[in-house]
């Protein structure tokens, strides 16, 4: 495996940083994900902690140098995962971080812990989706991950959150910021993630936000309609409710 590989390599050197630079995949589309989770595997908290100092002026989006802050932020879920749990409080003020990269650093973070202990992950979860819209927009991303639903009474909860999520939505008044858009893109995918781990249950909540009349739900249910995981699942079913959801405005 390349992560293996970047594990032996990271263990026969004295000083990281210059490698991980180089070979960061940054700036680009694309950073080295795989390097991230050697650099997870094989870094201490020491480490870690100087990596997340890199704020967004030393480290902007699409820098070579954000690469290293996700790296602390995903490391963070290592440690998380071996029982430091006081990391959970950290990983949550990154959560609304400006930088899309450590966003997604924080749910790569969380699904480390939900590998581990996924009852735990579904309590913090829980009151994450209390939080902000970036909060809780790290609870839909960490969650609708297919290799964290393999456990039905799992999936019930993470659909019972989504559905919650989604209720905060219906309910929103400024719906004109950024913060909100991204929650909103998220759940645009989240909710057939979910649904295809359950789909008997997961059906039957979505059907409940097919017939709502708020345009960002209904929006939010016409991009899981897209996704081929609900084809797969059920053509039938999408076919018919892409004549619904989709035709009507």
């Amino acid at each position: 495996m390349k992560v293996e590989a970047y594990r032996a390599t990271l263990r026969a050197l004295r000083n990281w940083d210059s490698f991980l630079l180089d070979e960061s995949g940054l700036p680009g589309p694309r950073a080295n994900l795989e390097l991230v989770q050697a650099v997870a595997d094989e870094g201490d908290a020491a480490l870690f902690k100087r990596y997340i100092a890199l704020d967004p002026k030393r480290a902007p989006t699409n820098s070579r140098e954000v690469f290293l802050a996700v790296c602390g932020v995903v490391g963070l879920g290592r440690l998380l995962a071996d029982g430091d749990i006081d990391q959970l409080i950290v990983l949550r003020r990154y959560a609304p971080d400006p930088r899309w990269r450590i966003r997604e650093g924080v749910a790569m973070a969380l699904q480390r812990w939900g590998e581990k202990d996924m009852a735990a992950l579904l309590r913090a979860m829980a009151d994450w989706r209390k939080g902000n819209w970036l909060e809780q927009r790290a609870v839909v991303a960490a969650l609708c991950e297919p290799k964290l639903l393999r456990e039905p009474k799992h999936v019930k909860r993470v659909l019972q959150l989504l559905d919650k999520i989604t209720t905060s939505i219906s309910k929103a008044a400024d719906r004109a910021s950024d913060d909100f858009k991204v929650l909103r893109q998220t759940l645009g995918y989240g909710w057939s993630v979910a649904v295809s781990a359950s789909p008997t249950e997961g059906r039957l909540l979505m059907e409940k936000w097919f017939v709502s009349d708020d345009q960002d739900i209904r929006w939010i249910m016409r991009e899981n309609l897209k996704k081929n995981r609900l084809t797969k699942m059920d053509a039938r079913w999408v076919e018919s409710w892409n004549r619904r959801v989709v035709a009507t405005p």
